[in-house]
């Protein structure tokens, strides 16, 4: 018996001795972050910001590997199922990390338990935005428009079934009464596609991807989903102030590397990731697009998502969310 836990607390010695030399040696090879979704949306920008920064550390490239395809799942699955090495990570968003697992039955990985929290990496603020021709420019004129039309005839674009987006408009239609129709793509990037061209008519989304059109008046934001006004779109008020009450969304970006990934493995590229995030020209554009740069601890980010994922979990079952 004594020679049996000798031997597992010389095994357990090894193996720490092993992950420290591995943290300490890493990288002699390109990292791979996987953008769970198509070039252009939020993750995307948010990776390719990061992604120079990185490479100037490390020497080595850090490449940005978009693996797009059923709200996030088979990026996030293939991510869960790569080698535990710190050269695979993925930066992936409420949906895909804490909604999905609850409205999809074909998912083969459980994130929670498949894959291991290094750092939330951006709170996201999102927006409520219409095609130009839409005659509503306000919440309230929505409401009454989509009341006065067949149910279902106003449009709403997603980047997929599960994903904030289409919560976002979930969420209004249980707390206002109205019915619209979701129309789902494979990622905000086609999403936005369709919106611009005018085949669907609302989106709701993060200001990374639709303040350059706010701006550039190619989009008209009827409303900000989180709790209060941001200071990118000060003059627009929240949909909550606009008389729905109790309506607050805001996304979230997390990176996530193979659960198996030695702990001493996961710190170190805690540490490599926020020293490249948290810089002051790095958080300023972040901030400039409608987020807040994060960069908290492992610890701290494995217990926030766990908390998003129960409180998700209740709002999809009291919501009858289902993938379509």
């Amino acid at each position: 018996m004594k020679s049996v836990v000798l031997k597992a607390v010389a095994g357990a010695v090894l193996a720490a001795v092993a992950g420290i030399a591995v943290a300490q040696s890493f990288p002699n090879k390109p990292v791979r972050i996987v953008v769970p979704f198509p070039p252009g949306g939020g993750v995307d920008i948010v990776a390719r910001l990061v992604g120079p920064k990185l490479a100037a550390q490390y020497g080595q490239q850090v490449i940005v590997e978009n693996r797009a395809g059923a709200a996030g799942i088979i990026g996030t699955e293939y991510t869960a199922r790569a080698a535990p090495d710190g050269y695979t990570w993925a930066i992936c968003t409420l949906g895909n990390l804490a909604v999905n697992k609850h409205i999809y039955s074909k998912m083969t990985v459980d994130p929670l338990q498949d894959l291991a929290a290094v750092t939330q990496v951006v709170d996201v603020h999102f927006v409520m935005v219409a095609h130009p021709s839409l005659p509503a420019k306000t919440v309230p004129q929505l409401i009454a428009l989509a009341k006065r039309l067949p149910p279902g005839d106003i449009t709403y674009s997603s980047s997929g079934a599960g994903g904030a987006p289409h919560l976002g408009g979930e969420l209004l239609q249980r707390l206002t009464g109205i019915r619209l129709t979701h129309v789902p793509y494979k990622g905000s990037g086609p999403s936005f596609a369709d919106l611009l061209g005018g085949h669907v008519s609302l989106t709701f989304d993060s200001m990374l991807q639709a303040l350059p059109y706010i701006r550039d008046r190619k989009l008209v934001p009827l409303g900000v989903l989180g709790p209060k006004r941001v200071a990118a779109l000060p003059e627009v008020p929240t949909i909550a102030e606009q008389g729905v009450p109790g309506y607050a969304l805001t996304n979230w970006f997390g990176l996530v590397v193979p659960a198996a990934t030695p702990k001493d493995l996961i710190a170190r590229v805690h540490g490599d990731f926020t020293k490249a995030l948290l810089q002051k020209d790095i958080r300023d554009r972040i901030a400039a697009m409608g987020a807040d740069a994060v960069g908290n601890s492992p610890e701290a980010f494995a217990q926030f998502w766990r908390a998003e994922s129960d409180k998700w979990a209740r709002i999809v079952k009291d919501a009858n969310i289902r993938a379509n």
